[in-house]
């Protein structure tokens, strides 16, 4: 096992549950950050609106495997030095591609329910949503990419509705079972 993959909708836990695997040895890919430097290039404020435009014109320019393609560069650097665990895989086209390339991939999908997730997105510091802009992404999610093809498609599912030491033991024995 050399690449974990994590898939949730937004407010899931994937960023958690990708520090607890930084904990365990692995390297931290964000496909997120992808958007964030285009929006740091174009001098445009960090918000839902202008990550949509940005995430939407990425796959129409590179296709719905947008931040798989966008990523290689970086998954190829990271695995020279470890273990990697991708945070926000979205389309299964994505996954598609990630699987072809790397033999090697586990899928997860971390999990919890709407309002829970609802609550951490409107309580982030970075990148914050209202409960509207939060039910709204996730129409776009599993209606414009997929996602929920890409998250029936996991090996394994965290369920994130416990402490963060009940997700990490949750970790631990997919590590374990994987070995």
């Amino acid at each position: 096992m050399k690449i974990i993959a994590l898939v949730g909708l937004p407010g899931s836990g994937k960023s958690t549950a990708a520090a607890l695997f930084n904990k365990k040895g692995f390297q931290i890919i964000r496909f997120g950050d992808i958007t964030e430097e285009y929006l740091k290039k174009a001098d445009l404020t960090l918000n839902e609106k202008n990550e949509r435009a940005i995430r939407e014109s990425l796959r129409k320019e590179n296709g719905m495997e947008a931040y798989a393609k966008l990523n290689k560069d970086n998954i190829d650097r990271s695995l020279k030095h470890g273990k990697v665990v991708i945070d926000g895989l979205y389309s299964y086209e994505e996954f598609k591609f990630l699987k072809k390339e790397y033999e090697d991939i586990i899928l997860i999908t971390v999990e919890t329910s709407p309002e829970k997730r609802y609550e951490r997105l409107s309580k982030r510091e970075k990148r914050s949503l209202t409960e509207k802009e939060a039910e709204q992404r996730d129409k776009t999610e599993i209606e414009n990419l997929n996602i929920q093809k890409t998250i029936d498609s996991a090996d394994f599912t965290l369920h994130n509705i416990f402490t963060e030491h009940e997700l990490e033991e949750q970790i631990e024995k997919i590590i374990e079972k994987v070995k």
